[in-house]
Parts: structure tokens; sequence; C-alpha cells
């Protein structure tokens, strides 16, 4: 019964969609069949992964100790993937490709988000830098050991292209992207296929939905700042005007669900009104457009460049925020530069791998070691390198 409503539901697929059955496989051939499709077995990597588990406890705003409540990364991933399904499924989109995408998108993240990053790339300019895709690409092709037959996850063309080139083409590929696409060719010229670009829209959705309500809950803006701000204000008010009296913690849920309701639903009407339009008969159409065909109307992504701006004011710049900000930019430059000078702090493992002190091998292999980390493991290794208090 099961594999019967897994073909039912790929023969409803639209024409635009991936289709497992053609798909381009994996870098090393593995056997078909089973009750399981291509795109459902690398959702399930993705989520037994090392990376995934270890996003539980990386920043997504608010680091891991300043609050149970708080998004992580692993929520964050969870939410944006059931973003992505239902605006997939609206679109009869290959739904498993979707999520796994979506699952995967931030596998690549240091310790404390994107200020971790931040440390890590200017420690690391000189030996290439460090972004986040690239390294997601890493763990999903290079890193992940779980495996006899290969390194990596071995996922399939489709989930790997998606994991790219979510946010477009990329024309000037360089460091590992360039590496991988070298024995692996993504098409990286190309957009890619419309289940990757979902994922790409879902992230969105997500980060305003729930940085509006992360920011209300910790009190760094009040329900009376959002009243003016496009969509949002409106969803307040239908909020408001449901019971009189609601508590503020209803409020705010009633007005985040109304938010991603009126997203979720501008994204499909305004992706259905395009691919109308194009009438792209296969993924490959939809690869070779002349533009992403999951997009926000114009009036939609002008509301969303105001949320953004919002946001960036009145939360991640916040005085609470910035303090943090710098300690972990601090944490992750200061931890990278130790290791650098010296390799022979890392662990014999990582030691054994890195070779020569201020090479580009030392480099890539701090990078690895940093960007593995989790929040706590990584306050607690700046300790060990720094107090002479601390048993290393």
């Amino acid at each position: 019964m099961i594999r019967l409503k897994g073909r039912l539901a790929a023969m409803e697929l639209a024409p635009y969609a991936v289709q497992a059955e053609t798909s381009r496989g994996r870098l090393i051939p593995e056997p078909q069949g089973g009750m399981r499709g291509p795109y459902q077995r690398d959702r399930d990597r993705v989520i037994h992964s090392t990376g995934f588990r270890k996003l539980q406890y990386k920043t997504q705003v608010f680091v891991n100790h300043e609050g149970d409540f708080f998004r992580t990364r692993l929520t964050h991933s969870i939410e944006v993937a059931q973003i992505a399904r239902s605006i997939a499924r609206a679109l009869r989109l290959d739904e498993d490709l979707t999520e796994a995408v979506a699952l995967a998108h931030d596998l690549g993240h240091p310790p404390f988000g994107h200020t971790g990053e931040a440390g890590l790339d200017t420690a690391l300019k000189a030996f290439g830098g460090f972004d986040h895709n690239a390294q997601s690409l890493r763990i999903v092709t290079l890193l992940e050991a779980r495996y006899a037959g290969f390194d990596g996850l071995n996922l399939t063309w489709e989930t790997l292209e998606g994991l790219v080139k979510h946010n477009g083409p990329i024309r000037t590929p360089g460091g590992y992207i360039a590496e991988y696409d070298a024995i692996h060719p993504l098409d990286l010229g190309t957009y890619a296929s419309a289940e990757a670009q979902v994922a790409a829209l879902a992230d969105d959705i997500a980060y305003h939905s729930h940085d509006l309500d992360d920011g209300l809950r910790a009190h760094l803006f009040t329900l009376a700042d959002i009243e003016s701000l496009p969509v949002v204000g409106e969803c307040l008010a239908e909020a408001r005007a449901l019971k009189a009296g609601l508590p503020d913690g209803r409020l705010r849920h009633e007005t985040i669900r109304r938010v991603l309701d009126r997203l979720i639903r501008d994204v499909v009407e305004e992706s259905r009104s395009i691919l109308q339009r194009l009438d792209p008969r296969s993924a490959d159409d939809v690869r070779a457009a002349p533009g992403m065909v999951i997009a926000f109307s114009p009036a939609m992504a002008e509301a969303n460049r105001a949320i953004k701006a919002f946001l960036f004011t009145h939360m991640y710049r916040h005085w609470r925020v910035n303090r943090m900000a710098a300690k972990a930019r601090r944490v992750t430059a200061a931890l990278a530069g130790l290791l650098l000078e010296d390799p022979s702090l890392l662990p014999d493992e990582w030691g054994d791998r890195a070779g020569r002190a201020g090479s580009q091998r030392a480099a890539e292999t701090v990078r690895d070691y940093i960007a593995g980390m989790t929040d706590r493991y990584a306050r607690d290794e700046y300790r060990r390198l720094t107090d002479l208090s601390v048993q290393g």
C-alpha cells in the first residue's frame, strides 16, 4: 500500500517537477528499489547525519544558553522543511526532494550563527575565507563518515544541485564548490530546480516569522512596535479582533501564524502565475528559465524588505544581541588564529591531518574542525586553549 501511494503521488507531479525516475543518480552508484525513493533516502540520510544533530546546539539569533524557547539552527531547519513541503505540495512538486534540500541547507553553519561565520571568515581570509554553503556541500560529500563505500552521504545529483544553487546560478565558483564541480558537475551556471527554489523561499519565510516571534518573546520589541509593519500589522489587527483581552502570548502566536499563512499563500499564487506564463514542460526547462520561477509577488517582496529592515534595526542590531555577537566573533576568530599558528594544539586525529602550520591543508583542517563545533563546544575549547585554570 505504501509503494502504491508513492507511485500515485509521483504520477500526480507537475511536468516541471523533478521526476525521481529520471534522476541523474549518485556519484557512487547504489542499488535502487525498496520502499523509499531516492529523495526520501537523501532526506533520511540528512536527518541521521552527525551534522544535522549538531544543529540543535548552534545559534540561530540567540546563543543556545540564553533560553530554551528560542530557535536554534535545528528548529529553524525543521520549520523551513515544513513550510517548503507545504508549498511543494500546492505546486505539485516533489516533496521529498524539497524537504531534503530544506533540511540540509544549514548543515555548514559554524557555532554562533552568522556572527561565528564572520569571525571564521576573517581569520581564514588568506586561505579563501569561509562560506557556509560551501561547507554544507563539504559535509555531505566528504566529512560525514558513516558508510563503508564512500565519504559523505552520497546524495543524489538533484539534492546536491539544490544545496549549492538554491539561491541562484553560481557564475564564478571558487573553493570547494569549484573543486567538487570538477569531479561531479552540478551545472552551476543554471538555476536550480523548482524544489530547491521553494526551499530557498521557505528559508526567508521561516526567518521572518520566527524572528518576529523570538524578538517579541525576548522583549527586544513589542506588539505596538510592529503595528505599522506591512502584512504583520494587518495580521496583528486580525488577531486582536478574535477575542477581547487576549493575552500577549496568544496574541503573538495568532499573529505569527497569520503572517506565515499570508507569506505562503503569496508564494504559491505568484509562482503559479510565473509557471503558467512560462509553461515549462520539464525540470530542465525550469533550470533554463531566465529567472526564478518561485517568488513572492512584487507587493509581498516589498513588504518583506520592510520586515527585514525592521528586524535588522530592532533585533539583529539590538545592543543585547550585539554584545553576544561581538563575543562570538572573537571566540571563533581567536580559535582559528590559535590553531592555525600551532596545529599541534588540535586533537590527534585532526592534528595528523593538518600538517604544517600556516599551510592551506592546515587552514582547511582548522575550518572543518571549528565549523563542526556546537556553541557549547566552541566556548569550552576556547577556555581550554586560553585559560590556565582549565585542564586541556
